[in-house]
């Protein structure tokens, strides 16, 4: 394809969009494949690509400089020849032209457009929902605010029941705030676990002090001084706060995608390859939606690193399918959890090993197939199940169940 390069504009053999881990590994991963072309990329944040994760963990909890969080060394993207434009973001996208144009006003031709754009925080929407106090933990700007107003604040309420509100009611006891949490569901951690995964870390928050409100939506903030001050539920209760941490989920960043004509809903819908329906434009990460199978977005760094790779391979000629088993972690007090596999559609578990000794896995079924599993504490399953995973084992519930025997064994008697 022979490309039109404006004079205006500075052109780049592939321009990623997006600094997060997908971004950083696309530009990493296109190197690695022997692209020889110019890339850049553009972060709508102004720090250098950094491990996000950490933010609602090592971060708030004081444990992690962010100097520790770089994805890569300084020193790393000169001398892989990418160059970095922090601090802007891509607002319109002319997928004919091959432009791209930021909230700077400047304006980028392209050959190939990676677009790792991630996800905003889904905000509040309720009476009272602009007030000051009102914290989200999506970027690292984000978490400073949190951070600088912390030392003030005794009483703070978290909104969602999610992974980054449950992290972050674990680092807020554990420097002894009063924390209560209110989630509109009737367990935490509903969308992503079972049910015995969501009573046992219920439990667990409850005996570290946490206030959990289950089936409980939020009706209103009220405030004194342009500050939030107390949280009304919907029953009409009030819960006083100093501060309010928000954790309901992420919405794509996708918008100048699809207003670009990009297929896709919830996410820009891609192939295989992690090709968008656009012409030399391709998607990852969490704005990302996969178009064969399930038809889902996945929220993870493994999703975004191992789509980088595809994507990075896919352009330089290499056309090896997204193919990867999913995995994710959370840590919360003195305990890890340890997931691998999607769970989606599941229809029964098992449960391996006693929630009391606080050291267990969850196996998810479906039509008697290992679908996927959550580990607390239990590594061991963890790495042995993948293999269950990946080959879709059909074992026996009852030897499942039995933590005398190594899951690694089990596979070796898949039905």
């Amino acid at each position: 394809m022979t490309m039109t390069r404006e004079d205006n504009n500075r052109f780049f053999d592939c321009i990623i969009v997006g600094g997060g881990h997908g971004g950083a590994q696309t530009a990493a991963a296109l190197r690695q494949s022997g692209f020889g072309g110019t890339i850049a990329l553009i972060s709508a944040e102004p720090e250098v690509p950094y491990d996000r994760p950490s933010l609602s963990k090592e971060y708030l909890a004081g444990k992690k400089s962010f100097e520790r969080m770089h994805l890569r060394p300084q020193d790393f993207w000169a001398s892989r020849q990418v160059e970095l434009m922090l601090g802007q973001r891509v607002t319109t996208l002319d997928a004919a032209a091959h432009v791209v144009v930021t909230d700077l006003g400047e304006r980028f031709s392209y050959g190939k457009l990676v677009w790792a754009a991630g996800g905003e925080p889904r905000k509040l929407s309720c009476p009272g929902s602009e007030l000051a106090g009102i914290c989200y933990i999506r970027n690292k700007a984000d978490c400073d605010a949190l951070v600088e107003v912390l030392p003030d604040a005794e009483r703070i309420v978290i909104v969602g029941g999610g992974y980054v509100g449950l992290e972050a009611a674990a680092v807020f006891r554990e420097i002894g705030k009063e924390v209560t949490l209110v989630e509109a569901l009737d367990r935490v951690l509903a969308r992503v676990a079972g049910e015995p995964v969501s009573r046992f870390y219920e439990a667990e928050h409850r005996a570290h002090g946490v206030d959990i409100r289950l089936n409980c939506g939020v009706g209103s903030l009220e405030g004194a001084s342009g500050r939030v001050k107390n949280v009304v539920l919907a029953n009409g209760e009030k819960i006083p706060a100093d501060i309010v941490v928000v954790g309901i989920g992420i919405i794509p960043s996708a918008g100048p995608l699809i207003e670009a004509g990009a297929e896709g809903a919830n996410g820009v819908d891609i192939d295989e390859f992690c090709q968008t329906s656009l012409p030399d434009i391709y998607c990852i990460g969490d704005c990302a939606r996969l178009r064969q199978g399930r038809g889902i977005r996945i929220e993870s760094v493994q999703n975004a690193t191992d789509q980088a790779t595809t994507a990075a391979k896919a352009i330089c000629g290499e056309l090896k399918p997204y193919d990867a088993t999913p995995w994710f972690w959370s840590n919360q007090y003195d305990l890890r959890m340890q997931t691998v596999g999607l769970n989606y559609g599941f229809d029964s578990v098992v449960t391996r090993g006693n929630p009391a000794s606080r050291s267990f896995s969850v196996i998810y079924l479906k039509d008697g197939a290992v679908l996927a599993l959550d580990c607390v504490n239990a590594s061991r399953d963890y790495v042995q199940g993948r293999k269950l995973v990946d080959s879709s084992a059909r074992i026996d519930r009852d030897a499942l169940a039995d933590t005398s025997k190594q899951l690694k064994e089990l596979s070796l008697e898949a039905l």
